[in-house]
Order: structure tokens, then C-alpha cells, then sequence
């Protein structure tokens, strides 16, 4: 049986106990759900990894589980929860598999997309849409490259040009367009269907880690939207306001639970292996007779799980500062608010970053030599954080956190910021 069968075999069992249940009601209830996920995942996350697959039945699970629909309308089957639980899923997930981890956490942006730029009827049908339909989203978005155009033919769009990046790919049942109308500088959202002739992938998604992200390049070719699905537009006018710019703190603080995520498997994984595989050093004159009782493994173990803890502090006071606003009347929001949740999001994902790096090589020390296997998979950590936290120089976040501590000062929104 190929690791992806066994995925879809063991994700199909559960679903037997999930079919015909009503979402999970409570927050709780839902982080045990994810907990029940990543435990499948977990299972064979090595092999998965290995054969580098797109992971069709990984995002099955993910929608069996009922996942996929967390942040959507209780009244469409949603689960109707807040952002501040789907960081911590998120981060749940991550645990066992980063690049299902990345996956949802992208999903759950791009799902949020309409709220963040859409008009209210925009907002409506595309809730509608994904979670009655337990759909996945992708994002064909990938800033540092040249943008989209879109042309503009009478009640209609039409997108074309090629982006480096588009995570979720092939598996995605929905993907995020961005471009600029020609002979403009007006910036477009639109959310089509992934399957469509003109939206053709590379599969050239073979990196160091988040190797199950299905994020390689895609071509854009005559990709046709009618104007009425132009986000945040009327009468081909867009209204902005402040909340359109939570796009940037929201997917960054997505990115510090996934590290987190990331790192805690690596502490756990690590430890489960010292436990049962690592042996006492002989020759330190201190001489022990388990792993489990060697000091300094003890105190690495403890310095590593301590960080992880303050760090998931930060994060969570992060969630829950911008869940509120994500989910409060978007006209409330303030250009001062939402650079003072900037700069603590910026403040989490460099902590984050930094300490899950750490963790992930550090452990090594912890379990010995013999850990270094490929068998024992614990390189996925290390190499799933370092690839993904490239995402944007972590430079940069010290230098915002910096200017609001000296000067007062709150970053400009951006792209990354």
C-alpha cells in the first residue's frame, strides 16, 4: 500500500464516524478535529514526503473532516468559527504535515478573500459557493512577479500572464486571480474555477521542503470573468477601505502558526524517538543509563518546548487581536488599529521563523547520530521551515517591530506588510 493510499484509506475510515454528523459547535470541539487529522497524516507523513505526490487524498481528508468549510456560514454547512480557532488548526495541522498545514492556512485567506475586498452580494454567493460546495481555494498571487493583465471586453475580463507560484495547484477546486487593467494601475480580484482550459499548471513544484503544496507556476491564457465578479467593484469602481488591507497581517500571522506548527512536531517527533531509540552517553563520567535521563538532553528538551510555549503566547494574543477585527463591521477599522495588529503579527512570525529553525536543527542533538536516517524523516521539519520561511526577509519584521517601539511609528501597508 503507497502512502497515499494509506492516507486515503485511513481518511475514508474516519469519515465513516464523520458522515451524517453536524459540524463540530464548539472551538474545542474543532481543535480535536484537527488533532484527529493530523494524527492520520502523522501516520505516514515520511513516505508521503518521499513520493512526492500531489496529495489529492491529503486534501480529501481535509474536506471529509470538514475543515475545509471551519470559517464558512453556519446556515451553508459551515462551521461558522472565527479566525482565531483557524490559526490554532492550522497550526495543528502543520504539526503533522507543513505542507497541509500551508495548504489550509492558504485555503482559509483565499476563502476570506470576498470578506476582505468583496461588495456584500460578492461576499454572499462566494461563501455560498465554497462551503455548500466543500471546496478548496488556490491563489494564483504571487507578488514578486510581474502582474496579470486584464483587458477589458465590454461585461467582461479577461486574464492573462504567467505566475512563478500559485500554491494549491492541481488540487485546488478554486483559484484567486490578481492582475492590473491594462492602461491602469487599478488592481483586480477574481475567484474562478481551477479546472479551465486557460488555467494550465507546470507541476514544477520540486523544492528543498513543502514539497505537498502543489505550488509551482501556471499560465494564465484568455481566462474569462465577468465584470460583476470583479471584487469590491460596482459600476467597475472600487471602493476601498482600511479592512482591505488585513490580507497581508492576516496570511503572515498563517505563516508564523504554520512554523509553529512545524516546530512542534519536530519536539514531539524528536522525543518520541529519544524515548524509545537514543542512548546514554557512556564516556562523560556522569554515565546514565537511559537517554531519558541524561541532563542535557533534558535541558535542551526543556529550553525547546519552554520557547515554543511563549512563542505560541505570542501568536495566540496575535489571533485573537486580529479575529476581532476580521470578524467586527469592516467600516470600524482604523489605519492606526490595523498597523499596531501588523506590527504583533510581524513580532510573532520572526519569533516564530527564528526559534522554529532552531528547533528543528537542535533536535538532532537531542536524538543522536542514528536519528540522521532518512527513515526516521526528521529532516522534514528542518527543511519545510526553512523553505517556507524565505517566504519574506525576516529583516524587515524586526526592522517594523523596531520603528513602532522607537518612533511610534506603524508600517505602511503593502504587499508584505
Amino acid at each position: 500500500m503507497t502512502a497515499t493510499t494509506a492516507t486515503a484509506t485511513a481518511a475514508s475510515a474516519l469519515s465513516d464516524r464523520w458522515q451524517g454528523q453536524r459540524p463540530p459547535a464548539a472551538a474545542e470541539a474543532w481543535l480535536d478535529r484537527a488533532r484527529e487529522v493530523a494524527d492520520i497524516l502523522a501516520a505516514d507523513a515520511v513516505e508521503r514526503d518521499r513520493a512526492n505526490l500531489p496529495p489529492r487524498a491529503e486534501v480529501d481528508l481535509l474536506k471529509r473532516s470538514g475543515l475545509v468549510t471551519l470559517l464558512g456560514p453556519i446556515g451553508h454547512g459551515g462551521g461558522g468559527q472565527t479566525w482565531e480557532t483557524a490559526y490554532r488548526v492550522i497550526r495543528i495541522v502543520a504539526s503533522a504535515d507543513g505542507s497541509i498545514g500551508q495548504l489550509l492556512g492558504y485555503h482559509y485567506l483565499w476563502a476570506w478573500a470576498a470578506r476582505l475586498v468583496g461588495t456584500d452580494a460578492q461576499i454572499a454567493a462566494v461563501e455560498e459557493l465554497y462551503t455548500a460546495g466543500n471546496l478548496l481555494f488556490g491563489g494564483a498571487v504571487n507578488p514578486r512577479d510581474g502582474d496579470l493583465t486584464i483587458t477589458d471586453d465590454g461585461d467582461e475580463l479577461v486574464f492573462n500572464g504567467r505566475k512563478s507560484f500559485s500554491t494549491g495547484g492541481r488540487i485546488s477546486d478554486l483559484t484567486v486571480l490578481e492582475g492590473v487593467l491594462t492602461g491602469t494601475d487599478t488592481h483586480i480580484f477574481a475567484i474562478v474555477p481551477t479546472d479551465q482550459p486557460g488555467i494550465a499548471f507546470a507541476g514544477d513544484w520540486d523544492n528543498l521542503g513543502q514539497r505537498l503544496t502543489e505550488s509551482g507556476s501556471v499560465e494564465i491564457r484568455d481566462v474569462r470573468v465577468d465584470w460583476a465578479a470583479a471584487a469590491g467593484f460596482t459600476e467597475k469602481v472600487f471602493q476601498p477601505l482600511v479592512y482591505n488591507t488585513l490580507n497581508v497581517p492576516t496570511i503572515q500571522l498563517v505563516f508564523a502558526n504554520l512554523y509553529l506548527g512545524i516546530a512542534a512536531g519536530a519536539i514531539a517527533t524528536a522525543a518520541g524517538y529519544t524515548r524509545t531509540s537514543t542512548r546514554a552517553w557512556p564516556y562523560g563520567g556522569d554515565d546514565k543509563e537511559r537517554a531519558t535521563e541524561e541532563w542535557y538532553i533534558l535541558e535542551g528538551y526543556g529550553q525547546l518546548q519552554s520557547t515554543l510555549w511563549a512563542d505560541e503566547a505570542l501568536a495566540d494574543r496575535a489571533g485573537s487581536q486580529i479575529s476581532a477585527v476580521l470578524h467586527d463591521d469592516r467600516g470600524n477599522l482604523t489605519e492606526r488599529r490595523r498597523g499596531e495588529i501588523a506590527v504583533l503579527v510581524a513580532a510573532a512570525k520572526l519569533r516564530a521563523s527564528e526559534d522554529g529553525l532552531e528547533a528543528a536543527a537542535r533536535v538532532f542533538e537531542l536524538t543522536g547520530a542514528r536519528a540522521s536516517a532518512n527513515s526516521v524523516g526528521l529532516d522534514i521539519f528542518w527543511r519545510n521551515l526553512r523553505t517556507h520561511s524565505l517566504h519574506d526577509p525576516l529583516p524587515y519584521k524586526k526592522r517594523e517591530v523596531g520603528q513602532y517601539v522607537l518612533l511610534g511609528e506603524i508600517p505602511e501597508p503593502s504587499w508584505y506588510t
